[in-house]
């Protein structure tokens, strides 16, 4: 029987296939595309777009695998890290970055190991979320049954950090996860964090 997380990674590479676009470059803009990814992961920065493979950055934009400013000047992130301020903060030895979404937040210390800690808040209470991570692992979360949501309905447009993101979110508990859904299990998909995490490696750890 697929289970919760089959489901939700099998809609969201139809929606975003991120793996299969960046597998589908050529070979330098490929390892553009991880330069990216680790200059933020290891800085907190983003390299220069004059510092790629002439032609790279317009496939990068045009696939979505890089958010570009609206002048088309800089590159604001790489999901699942952006520069851009969000309510998912991730602390780093040394460094702090943003998260896209919930996922995202999940996502970065399965990529890339090391501790990572993540505060955030609920969708729908406010409440503030804490999350402790070695590497894949959730080492503590607090509250203690805070849960990962995901909206599949409205959800769509590019780049998917403003729309997709917007809908991929941390809830409180099982009753504010209730409120979030409204009970829709359809286009709703409800995770507990260790699902959330797995959901998130199986998905961002092919593009490293």
């Amino acid at each position: 029987m697929t289970t919760a997380i089959d489901a939700a990674l099998e809609l969201l590479n139809r929606r975003l296939p991120l793996a299969q676009r960046q597998a589908a470059l050529p070979p330098e803009w490929a390892e553009a595309h991880r330069a990216i990814l680790r200059s933020q992961f290891q800085t907190g920065l983003i390299p220069d777009p004059q510092t790629l493979p002439q032609g790279a950055l317009a496939r990068l934009r045009a696939d979505d695998l890089v958010v570009v400013s609206k002048d088309g000047t800089r590159i604001l992130g790489a999901s699942p890290m952006t520069t851009e301020p969000t309510p998912h903060r991730l602390a780093l030895p040394g460094r702090t970055i943003h998260a896209m979404c919930a996922v995202d937040a999940l996502s970065v210390g399965a990529m890339y190991g090391g501790e990572v800690e993540i505060e955030s808040e609920c969708r729908v209470t406010h409440a503030p979320v804490r999350v402790k991570m070695d590497g894949a692992r959730i080492v503590s979360a607090s509250p203690g049954g805070v849960l990962v949501g995901v909206r599949w309905d409205e959800a769509s447009g590019v780049p998917a950090a403003h729309s997709l993101c917007m809908e991929m979110v941390f809830l409180r508990d099982e009753a504010a996860a209730k409120e979030w859904s409204g009970g829709d299990s359809v286009s709703h998909t409800v995770l507990s964090l260790e699902e959330g995490a797995e959901f998130g490696a199986r998905f961002f750890k092919p593009l490293v």
